[in-house]
C-alpha cells in the first residue's frame, strides 16, 4: 500500500504535468483535478497569470506600494484566471456545437477533448463554464465596489471578445489582433488601473510586449491547425497568409516584444529591470531555428501536443519571457521601495 505521502506525490505531479504539458497520463481514470485541468486547458492560463501580474507591478510601480489595492489585485488575478478557464470550456461547448470540433479536428488530437473524449458531457461542461464565468462576475462586482465603472469598460471589452471569438473573430482572421488586445490593453491596462486608480497611458503603452507576445502563441497554434480550419472555412491569418509567411509572422512577432519591452526601458515608462527579458535570448534562438523549419513528420520524444508544433514552441518561449518580465518589473518596484526608504 502507497503512503499518504507517495500519493500526494504522485497528484502533485499529475497536476504538474496537466499544467505544464496539457495532458495527463489515463486522463479518464485520473483524479477529479487532474482531468480538469486537462478539460479547462489550464495548461495555457499562465499568459493571464502573467498579464494579470504584469497589470498589478506595473501599478505598483508607478502608484507606489502603498498605493496599490492588493484586495484589488487579488480579485483581478483570480477573475482573469476565472474568466479564461470559462472561455476555454464555452469555446469546447461551441465548437462542438457547430460541428467545427470533430474526431479529426487538432483539437481532439492534442489533448483529450472533454466532449468527443469522454471526459464529461455537454451539459456539465456548460454548467461549470457557467460557474467560473459567475465566480468571475462576481470579483467585477467586487472591484465595481471598490474603483467604480471604468473597471466594467475592461471587463465589458473581454467579454465581447470573447463571446464573438469563436463564431466571428476567429473566423474572419481577427482572432490573433483579438487576442492582443485582450492579454495587452484589456488585462494588464485593466488590473493596472483597477490597482492603482490611474488610467496611465504608460500602462497600455506597457501592455504591448506582453501582448505580442500571446498573439504569438495563437499565431502558432493557427499554423499548426492550418489545414483543417480551411477545410471548416476558419479564415484565420496563418489561413490568409499561409504557412511561411505566418511563421515569418511570428518570428517579428518574438523579436517586437524584445524591441517594445527594450524601449518602454529607453524611454522610461518603467523600470530599467525590465532588461532581464534578455536573459530568454539563448530560448529565442532556439525557437527561431524551429520556426525557420517545416514541422517534422513525427513528433520527437515525450512532446505532449502533437499533432500542435509550433504553438508549443511559442508557448516554451512566452513561458520564460513572461516569468522574466513579471520578476524585471518586480525588480522595479523592488528598487523603487529601497530608494525611499534611502531618500
Amino acid at each position: 500500500m502507497s503512503s499518504p505521502h507517495t500519493t500526494w506525490r504522485v497528484l502533485l505531479g499529475r497536476w504538474a504535468e496537466a499544467l505544464r504539458g496539457c495532458n495527463v497520463a489515463e486522463v479518464h481514470t485520473a483524479d477529479f483535478l487532474s482531468r480538469w485541468l486537462v478539460i479547462s486547458r489550464a495548461c495555457v492560463v499562465s499568459m493571464t497569470a502573467s498579464s494579470a501580474l504584469i497589470g498589478v507591478l506595473l501599478a505598483a510601480e508607478k502608484a507606489g506600494v502603498s498605493g496599490v489595492s492588493w484586495l484589488a489585485a487579488a480579485l483581478c488575478t483570480a477573475g482573469l484566471l476565472a474568466a479564461h478557464l470559462s472561455n476555454n470550456l464555452l469555446n469546447d461547448w461551441t465548437d462542438t456545437r457547430r460541428g467545427v470540433d470533430t474526431e479529426d479536428y487538432p483539437r481532439a488530437k492534442y489533448s483529450t477533448h472533454p466532449i468527443l473524449g469522454g471526459l464529461t458531457t455537454p451539459r456539465r461542461l456548460l454548467a461549470a463554464s457557467l460557474l467560473l464565468l459567475g465566480f468571475a462576475a462576481a470579483t467585477l462586482a467586487a472591484l465595481i465596489l471598490l474603483r467604480g465603472w471604468t473597471v466594467a469598460l475592461f471587463a465589458a471589452g473581454g467579454l465581447g471578445l470573447s463571446l464573438t471569438y469563436t463564431g466571428l473573430l476567429k473566423r474572419y482572421g481577427l482572432g490573433e489582433l483579438a487576442s492582443l488586445v485582450a492579454w495587452g490593453p484589456l488585462m494588464i491596462g485593466g488590473t493596472a488601473y483597477a490597482c492603482s486608480g490611474r488610467l496611465d497611458p504608460a500602462f497600455f503603452a506597457a501592455s504591448l510586449p506582453y501582448g505580442l507576445a500571446v498573439a504569438s502563441v495563437l499565431v502558432g497554434k493557427h499554423i499548426d491547425k492550418l489545414e483543417a480550419d480551411r477545410k471548416a472555412a476558419v479564415r484565420s491569418v496563418p489561413v490568409l497568409l499561409g504557412e511561411r509567411r505566418s511563421r515569418a509572422l511570428n518570428l517579428g512577432l518574438f523579436t517586437a516584444f524584445y524591441v517594445l519591452t527594450a524601449a518602454l526601458a529607453a524611454l522610461r515608462l518603467t523600470g530599467p529591470l525590465v532588461l532581464l527579458v534578455l536573459a530568454s535570448l539563448p530560448r529565442l534562438v532556439r525557437v527561431w531555428k524551429i520556426y525557420r523549419q517545416p514541422r517534422p513528420a513525427a513528433p520527437p520524444k515525450d512532446w505532449t501536443v502533437w499533432p500542435l508544433w509550433y504553438v508549443g514552441w511559442a508557448m516554451f518561449l512566452n513561458r520564460l519571457a513572461g516569468l522574466l518580465l513579471v520578476a524585471g518589473l518586480l525588480g522595479n518596484v523592488l528598487l523603487r521601495s529601497i530608494l525611499a526608504l534611502l531618500r
